[in-house]
């Protein structure tokens, strides 16, 4: 009981939701289904538990969580500097926004056949997907925060004489940081779904090659473990991800 007292109203309805949710999965399930075609949480949770024992899960986690962070970081490392030049120098985006106006409207597995072909089925051609689908979404995002400074402030740092390198570090860039973290957290969402159809097609390993090589025994719950176990990993990457823009880049302004 000193346990419910101290849980905020809040969490008592986050924690009531998830309880609730598992009791009508178990419920409907079990009364209206049979489990090879929607098996309830205790046959996800058995067959969770055979997996792990058999390290097979692990490998597949391991997979997966290593070409998202490879993707989404280099893809960020791309797009930041990127969008920063155009949003800063009206050439430079003159130049690219053809482009990036053209690329982020076709979709990431829409790249899947011909990087399979140029670079074969190996890692890179998984990485390389999911650079592509978060690079768009950064540099968007980082073109737009530099585009809502206001001219004041950079009339303001001018005229106290400030250098150009200065006034990027002063004012450009602690006003972008916002929207630079606000397109990291969107793309990374793309990345776990951009990953998972990568892996469905060309993959012999990874949380995608899981859900799409257990339909051909008929494995529903071994499709369920692959499916919460995204969803499980997604959001524990939000909370860290959160967490570090709430610890190291606060004092920029709120972000997300």
């Amino acid at each position: 009981m000193r346990v419910l007292r101290r849980l905020k109203p809040t969490r008592l309805v986050y924690f009531a939701s998830i309880i609730g949710s598992l009791s009508l999965w178990h419920f409907v399930a079990t009364r209206y289904f049979e489990p090879a075609f929607f098996p309830g949480p205790l046959a996800v949770l058995e067959a969770a538990l055979e997996l792990i024992a058999s390290g097979e899960l692990g490998q597949h986690v391991s997979s997966s969580m290593a070409r998202i962070a490879a993707g989404f970081l280099l893809g960020s490392a791309i797009a930041i500097p990127v969008g920063l030049l155009m949003g800063s120098n009206r050439f430079v985006r003159a130049m690219l926004d053809p482009y990036s106006e053209f690329f982020r409207f076709v979709p990431a597995i829409a790249w899947l056949t011909p990087v399979v072909l140029w670079f074969g089925i190996g890692e890179i051609s998984k990485v390389l997907i999911i650079i592509y689908t978060t690079v768009f979404i950064v540099l968007i995002n980082t073109v737009v925060g530099v585009a809502n400074i206001s001219p004041n402030k950079l009339r303001a740092a001018a005229s106290l004489g400030a250098t150009p390198f200065k006034t990027f570090v002063h004012v450009i860039w602690p006003a972008t940081v916002p929207f630079v973290l606000t397109g990291m957290r969107l793309a990374m969402g793309n990345s776990f779904a951009t990953v998972v159809s990568a892996e469905m097609i060309a993959a012999d390993s990874g949380l995608g090659f899981l859900i799409y090589n257990s339909r051909l025994w008929m494995a529903t719950d071994h499709i369920f473990v692959g499916i919460i176990c995204l969803g499980a990993l997604g959001v524990l990457a939000d909370r860290v991800f959160r967490f570090l823009i709430t610890r190291f880049a606060h004092h920029y302004g709120p972000a997300i």
